[in-house]
């Protein structure tokens, strides 16, 4: 199978200093790929550059096979994209913003207006002037442009910026609902891990313009370390009966007893029956993981650790 978006060996530099470091990455019909890394760490370069709106030093973006350059104009035909700050004519109404959209792109059927205005809920804003909406539906506005010429590729930067807890329900059904059901393949860039994981097939992690981990959707749950977390009444004393039986605990930052290790985890009832044994049962004991976010900053420490 063919991918729709593709790069290989993708650099760009700028005055010595490299946004982007010999990324290859390959996404195919109906993925969701999420981009996760920090503020600056070359998202927003990486889209740029498949959206041809900036040259790559080295390397090569391809879009359904095709390499993109300035003379393959008609591979757009068929992308959707938003990047940065969602741009609009502020004295113009939302309706009128999308149907100058609609001409740029020489879109003639003129019912898509409403029709993307209605998956993103921009309906009663249609005759509001852009320049008056909140910084969500301006959100919103640019996400209807992105979708106005039904696109099977969909390149998105930081989608859910300004949007609130329902809003961003919103977009991640609307997306999910798009790959699944007509098969777009949406590129999302972020710095959300939690969020982006509830969407994505499949997670790039970039830090310093490099790709330092690809990890399928799958696969993530089994990645996060998990450990479990005890409370009797005296838990100093529980401790140090538990570490006498050959097991690592220490009291964590709330007093309750942590054990990281797998053989614990995997057999919390033995940890329960030691105890009580010892006269010390469990008033609690629960298996905790890790968060999204901590296994996301623990790999960026990791590789910058053996840079």
């Amino acid at each position: 199978m063919q991918p729709t978006i593709q790069t290989h060996r993708l650099t760009k530099s700028y005055k010595g200093f490299q946004a982007v470091k010999d990324v290859s990455l390959q996404m195919y019909e109906g993925d969701i790929y999420g981009l996760i890394g920090l503020n600056g760490a070359g998202k927003t370069t990486m889209i740029k550059m498949l959206l041809g709106m900036i040259k790559p030093t080295n390397g090569h973006c391809y879009i359904k096979g095709e390499k993109v350059t300035p003379a393959n104009q008609h591979i757009w035909k068929d992308v959707g994209y938003l990047v940065e700050t969602p741009q609009a004519y502020a004295e113009l109404t939302v309706e009128e913003n999308l149907d100058i959209y609609r001409r740029l792109h020489l879109i003639s059927n003129k019912d898509v207006i409403f029709q993307v205005m209605n998956q993103l809920r921009l309906t009663r804003y249609a005759h509001i002037k852009a320049g008056n909406l909140s910084l969500g539906n301006a959100q919103r506005l640019g996400l209807a442009k992105a979708l106005l010429n039904t696109p099977d590729i969909l390149m998105l930067d930081e989608p859910v910026n300004s949007l609130d807890p329902a809003g961003i329900v919103d977009i991640r059904k609307l997306l999910q609902d798009l790959a699944t059901q007509r098969g777009v393949t949406i590129l999302i860039s972020s710095h959300l891990l939690s969020e982006v994981a509830k969407i994505a097939t499949k997670i790039g992690i970039i830090h310093e313009g490099r790709l330092i981990q690809e990890i399928k959707a799958k696969q993530l749950m089994h990645l996060l370390q998990r450990h479990l977390i005890i409370h009797t009444r005296d838990n100093k004393t529980a401790s140090v009966k538990l570490t006498k039986a050959g097991y690592t605990a220490n009291i964590n930052e709330d007093g309750q007893i942590e054990i990281k290790e797998q053989k614990a985890v995997q057999h919390p009832d033995e940890i329960s029956r030691l105890l009580v044994k010892e006269g010390y049962p469990p008033m609690q004991i629960t298996i905790a993981e890790e968060n999204l976010e901590s296994y996301f900053l623990s790999i960026i420490e990791e590789k910058g650790e053996n840079a």
